[in-house]
């Protein structure tokens, strides 16, 4: 059996202590500033401790974040295309200078760990809204969560007493390094890796199916940190990918697992993120389709595919694997895309997002060619 991928920049990150290292810091948190984080910030916390965001081993400082903006990489030349940041608004950047100490608190004045200050600096925020989401348009959901942050960014690594704790879907919250055991367990060493946010669909179904004969296995890794609030809530979305592998796909050779990421919404910059995160965890081979983390008609149909051009190959080092729209047609009397068939339009069984919830909310499954019946069950149960 062949290695598995190695994680950007070659070393998996842990910031999470143990033994007497954890115990000094909990007690010397006690007598720390406080900062509070936000869910998105949490939620990253949680992405850089674990090793996800690997070589991050905290939030960027200003050289980062300027040469993410300016050209999509890290200052030591690894690619990276969203700046992963701390906010800090005008008032608490006169209570905390560098070199400080900080204690992180998440929801319900619950102590995190420590963030070590090496730099306080201001948000670029115009510049960035532009640079990471192509718009300043605070219509954009990505934009709206930025413009709402404070006006500076506080740098430094972080140190976690424990692994960020959930009270859902805690079986399939696996950290990078303990899918990349299970990956050597299973003996694989190509893995096809598919993000969503959103239920699986027959589309869906029929790239990682596509992308499953070509490696050794699938992981199904669906984002459950916060999205917009009229996306489908993530115990929704887990019990119809849970439906449809008890059915449809062979047992052996699909991982389901959770990201607890945040989506941002930021489209092809997004999708870079998403397939170095999951080189992080292992995986060889990563799904980019069409209009992925999209929003809107922010981006371009196939802009995430082209972004992958900019970048070295042997930098990002994970393969992607690009598939355009996908559908049934009735005359080729199965699933294509418009690489593989030749057919008009009206021969295609395409459904909006907002005819199949109006079937849903009536009660009717629609079309065995746009979803397994399974899957659809699910989503009416859960309307009701």
């Amino acid at each position: 059996m062949s290695p598995l991928i190695s994680p950007h920049g070659g070393r998996l990150i842990n910031r999470i202590l143990t033994g007497s290292e954890r115990l000094e810091a909990i007690d010397l948190a006690k007598s720390l500033k406080k900062i509070t984080l936000n869910s998105r910030e949490i939620a990253d916390l949680e992405m850089i401790s674990n090793g996800a965001f690997s070589p991050l081993q905290g939030f960027v400082n200003s050289k980062d974040y300027e040469s993410i903006l300016h050209s999509m990489h890290l200052t030591n030349g690894l690619p990276w295309t969203i700046p992963v940041t701390l906010s800090l608004p005008a008032s608490g950047k006169e209570k905390i200078n560098e070199g400080d100490l900080l204690a992180m608190y998440g929801v319900g004045d619950t102590c995190l760990g420590i963030l070590d200050v090496e730099e306080i600096y201001p948000a670029d925020k115009a510049r960035e809204a532009l640079q990471v989401y192509k718009t300043q348009d605070e219509a954009h959901p990505g934009v709206a969560a930025l413009l709402q942050q404070g006006d500076y960014y506080v740098a430094g690594k972080i140190s976690l007493f424990d692994r960020i704790v959930h009270s859902d879907l805690t079986r399939y919250r696996l950290d990078p390094r303990e899918t990349r055991v299970l990956f050597e367990q299973k003996g694989w060493s190509t893995i096809a890796a598919f993000q969503t946010r959103n239920p699986v669909h027959r589309a869906h179904e029929y790239i990682q199916k596509c992308a499953m004969e070509i490696v050794d296995g699938l992981l199904l890794h669906p984002l459950v940190g916060a999205t917009k609030s009229d996306d489908i809530p993530a115990d929704v979305r887990m019990k119809c990918y849970e439906v449809i592998l008890e059915h449809y796909y062979p047992k052996d050779r699909v991982v389901l697992s959770v990201m607890p990421a945040n989506m941002r919404y930021a489209g092809p910059k997004e999708a870079i993120m998403h397939a170095i995160i999951r080189k992080n965890y292992g995986v060889s081979h990563f799904i980019v389709g069409r209009d992925h983390a999209g929003v809107g008609n922010y981006y371009g149909t196939y802009d995430a595919h082209y972004i992958f051009r900019e970048f070295d190959p042997k930098a990002i080092d994970i393969t992607p694997l690009f598939f355009d729209y996908t559908f049934f047609c009735k005359k080729c009397g199965g699933m294509a895309s418009t690489k593989t068939c030749p057919h008009d339009k009206d021969q295609h069984i395409m459904l909006s997002g907002t005819k199949v919830r109006e079937l849903l909310k009536q009660g009717i499954i629609p079309p065995d060619e746009f979803t397994r019946p399974e899957v659809a069950q699910v989503l009416i149960d859960s309307m009701k």
